[in-house]
């Protein structure tokens, strides 16, 4: 059963990360270590452009998901970005996010607990659509489970590549 998010448990966990993040701010600069917390704060800057344009894609359940994928017990830690700065796109929310979902339980199952196991979505907004890149590196130990899914996917995806250790797909949602 999907976990319901309330907005006072949205914020404990955001000011939990910022407050991390600073803590590691604070001790790089207590070492001397000034580059150090430049370049943490030049990340914390480049990831907040991205949930900005994100949130600009007025796909408001998607951006959701990928928002607090991290505060849940995922097997893999999730990163995306936003190549283009685009107003709206309008492509069916619902059928992305839910094949979203469905990837990102797939992926559990599939992969290795307690592993360097990473996501990547790179999303590309176009005038027709918009193009998502996926884009694992960690350890598969289920391969077939990933291949059934893939077989059963009601959108078209495109494998780029498929490992013990990476699996890379792209999937294209056209306007609507």
């Amino acid at each position: 059963m999907e976990k319901e998010w309330d907005i006072v448990e949205v914020l404990r966990h955001s000011r939990h990360d910022w407050l991390n993040r600073l803590q590691l701010i604070k001790g790089n600069l207590d070492l001397n270590r000034i580059d150090r917390a430049k370049e943490y704060i030049n990340e914390i800057v480049i990831e907040a452009q991205h949930e900005s344009k994100l949130s600009n894609l007025h796909l408001p359940i998607f951006s959701s998901l990928l928002f607090k994928s991290n505060w849940e017990s995922h097997l893999f830690q999730l990163e995306y970005e936003v190549l283009n700065e685009v107003e709206a796109v309008e492509i069916n929310d619902n059928i992305l996010s839910n094949w979203t979902k469905s990837f990102f339980i797939c992926l559990d199952r599939a992969i290795e607990a307690f592993q360097e196991n990473h996501l990547s979505i790179t999303i590309q907004p176009q005038s027709d659509g918009v193009r998502f890149f996926f884009d694992f590196s960690g350890i598969i130990i289920k391969k077939e489970l990933i291949e059934q899914f893939l077989t059963a996917t009601e959108i078209k995806v495109t494998v780029k590549e498929f490992s013990e250790n990476e699996l890379g797909l792209e999937v294209f949602m056209s306007v609507t």
